[in-house]
């Protein structure tokens, strides 16, 4: 499946709606909050800031896109298991949250490429990823990031993707 990139109309778009009434234009059902394999939280607050534990490209029914790019995978697999991952952490922030509409901007981003010894193309994987932050979110989605190539990681994933966000309020557990 080809990437879709988003357009300056689907920005703006999402500047003139709520994250959740964007998220229903895209056709996107957020799934339940995945929960954290090991000893960990899924996302800490700390003031106005919330620190999202890393996730990675979970699907549905439960099983993972896994694989290395530039070996198992090709930029476009990639790109589409960062857009899933991007909406695998959504569903932790409104699990958090309660409502999107509270996140007042998206700091930064790491993004993590399960990737062969030659791959150099992590930034275009990770768009998958930034792209729907920034059509869900509008201009508070833009956001600092970071792009890296990982030797492996855990079960094979594609990817891993850790996010901060400044929010309005304190969270409700």
């Amino acid at each position: 499946m080809m990437a879709s990139f988003p357009t300056q109309a689907a920005e703006n778009s999402a500047d003139n709606h709520s994250p959740e009434e964007r998220l229903l234009e895209l056709g996107i059902t957020l799934p339940a909050a995945p929960s954290p394999v090991a000893n960990y939280v899924n996302g800490v607050q700390t003031g106005n800031l919330i620190f999202l534990a890393g996730k990675g490209p979970k699907r549905a029914d439960g099983s993972e896109v896994s694989g290395k790019l530039g070996k198992d995978l090709s930029i476009e697999e990639g790109y589409e298991a960062a857009r899933l991952t991007a909406i695998n952490q959504m569903a932790v922030l409104k699990a958090m949250l309660g409502d999107l509409n509270r996140v007042t901007r998206v700091v930064k981003v790491l993004g993590m490429v399960n990737s062969d010894p030659d791959f150099v193309e992590q930034p275009a994987v990770i768009n998958g990823f930034s792209d729907l932050i920034v059509e869900v979110f509008g201009e508070r989605g833009r956001h600092a990031r970071a792009a890296v190539g990982m030797a492996s990681l855990p079960r094979g994933q594609a990817v891993e993707i850790e996010m901060i966000v400044e929010v309005d309020g304190e969270t409700t557990p």
